[in-house]
């Protein structure tokens, strides 16, 4: 969760959002959003969703063959995109990438991650067991604070 002092450029329009950690859980984006939108099915080729030292969260990377499995996110308003990536770690950069969705090649954004990594798989199966009721709680009051902090997001 963010503590940067600026802000990344944001993709124009309705882009789509490709998600593979955290955010590809409705209970965490009815906290960070107060919806849960439709989540098509995804995937992005090459990379994997890494475990990271010391985080219940995991970063996109490059890998030598695979697909990271996700969603994709679409209709995203400029103050959810705005939200979601105050949320993001500064770890993170936006990115452009081309997933699968369906028998459909995307044109999306994604979150990927710019530091160490575990040379292991996250797993979201592992994540929901273990800390999603946790990471729930902890998302919905980062998302108070926010609110408290700048008033209007």
């Amino acid at each position: 969760m963010s503590n940067r002092s600026w802000a990344r450029r944001l993709p124009a329009g309705a882009a789509p959002l490709f998600v593979y950690g955290t955010l590809r859980f409705p209970e965490v984006l009815r906290e960070l959003m107060g919806r849960a939108p439709e989540l098509l099915p995804a995937e992005l080729p090459r990379r994997r969703a890494a475990i990271l030292p010391g985080k219940v969260y995991p970063g996109l990377v490059h890998a030598d063959s695979g697909a990271a499995q996700g969603f994709l996110i679409t209709g995203l308003t400029r103050t959810q995109w705005q939200v979601l990536d105050e949320f993001e770690d500064d770890e993170y950069d936006l990115a452009p990438v081309s997933v699968h969705a369906g028998d459909r090649e995307v044109y999306a954004w994604t979150y990927a991650w710019t530091a160490e990594v575990d040379r292991r798989d996250w797993s979201a199966t592992d994540f929901a067991a273990d800390h999603l009721t946790a990471y729930v709680e902890k998302t919905a009051a980062w998302r108070r604070e926010l609110v408290l902090l700048s008033g209007t997001v």
